[in-house]
């Protein structure tokens, strides 16, 4: 009996002289115009990942949020999200673009956080913003800090002016490896069912990835008989399947293409930095556990800590996630403005 208390004892000891491990402080204050997420528990060293939704079709205002909730909740990340506002200071997918209304102008609030970001992953659609908005993304793509981007990302903007010394460079093909040059398939008809690239399934961000699937169609992102810029990687490529359910046949007349890669990207500071694109990655391609956990992955590659991917990490969505379908008829979809709180 003293036996055991003592051991006891010295249990409580050493529990009680362990060192506590403080968390620093989220780096980006609270703020109605976006979310903040703090890494839930304790963890020495937090990355801070900025997510940015900006985009018209494809519910990012819905998904992004829902992926800073995992990313803090689960795996130690500080996260914040950002959204293009309308003048009353609400989410709204349903504003115009440029093409539509030569007048239109959209507004991310909370840009200029970009400089305390160590990972960004951007999802907007052709939005037009002004100048000083801009200029905190052209100095995030000059510092040496990585890059992700979600579908309509590879067309993310009209009025863009980024330059690396006098030279203009797309975002699209430049930056990510691939801009949209049209639907491989039928355009809110089918899905993707996307599997490992047989030599590049050692890749780290391919973790635990067997499949992704979502009712998103295949983007083609070069011209055909060409294929990814060189430089890229292929990590998965997208069959279309016939209709939109996990378990409908490959479209027989439609071959894969590739619809996740790496690659690298040097700006005007002169050091490489990791870039990650998906042309998957809609509100309800969310719901695929496979796609949940490339982002994740992805995120830590790109963080250049693959020692934290874990193949069997847990990707359960956190709190409620029911998110609207994709497309443009606003109205009968259920697509209304809202403050950024209501998509805590």
């Amino acid at each position: 009996m003293k036996l055991l208390a003592a051991l006891l004892l010295v249990s409580c000891a050493s529990t009680q002289d362990a060192p506590r491990i403080e968390t620093p402080a989220h780096p980006v204050p609270e703020d109605p115009r976006w979310l903040v997420f703090p890494a839930q528990g304790e963890h020495a060293d937090p990355p801070h990942v900025v997510f940015v939704a900006g985009d018209q079709e494809y519910r990012s205002e819905q998904s992004l949020p829902m992926l800073a909730r995992l990313f803090a909740a689960k795996h130690g990340m500080h996260t914040t999200v950002l959204f293009s506002l309308d003048g009353e200071g609400r989410v709204n997918p349903t504003l115009p673009i440029k093409w539509e209304e030569d007048t239109a102008v959209h507004d991310i609030p909370g840009l200029e956080h970009l400089a305390e970001a160590d990972l960004v992953v951007w999802f907007t659609r052709l939005v037009t913003l002004p100048e000083e908005q801009l200029a905190h993304l052209y100095a995030y793509l000059d510092s040496d800090r990585p890059l992700m981007a979600m579908r309509t990302g590879n067309h993310g903007f009209i009025g863009w002016d980024y330059r690396v010394g006098e030279r203009r460079v797309s975002f699209g093909d430049e930056i990510l490896g691939g801009a949209f040059r049209g639907h491989h398939g039928r355009w809110h008809a089918d899905s993707t069912l996307a599997t490992p690239v047989p030599e590049h399934a050692d890749h780290p961000i391919l973790r635990g990835i067997e499949t992704v699937w979502g009712p998103t169609d295949v983007y083609r992102t070069y011209p055909e008989g060409e294929g990814l810029p060189e430089g890229c990687t292929p990590l998965l490529m997208g069959q279309p399947l016939m209709a939109r359910e996990r378990t409908d046949p490959p479209n027989p007349d439609l071959i894969p293409l590739p619809v996740a890669w790496t690659k690298s990207f040097t700006g005007n500071g002169g050091v490489p930095k990791r870039v990650f694109h998906t042309t998957m990655g809609s509100a309800k391609d969310c719901q695929d556990a496979g796609m949940r956990h490339l982002l994740l992955n992805a995120s830590w590659w790109c963080l250049g800590r693959e020692a934290e991917i874990d193949p069997d990490a847990d990707v359960a969505i956190v709190g409620e996630y029911a998110p609207l379908a994709s497309g443009f008829n606003h109205a009968q979809l259920g697509v209304v403005p809202r403050l950024p709180a209501e998509y805590r």
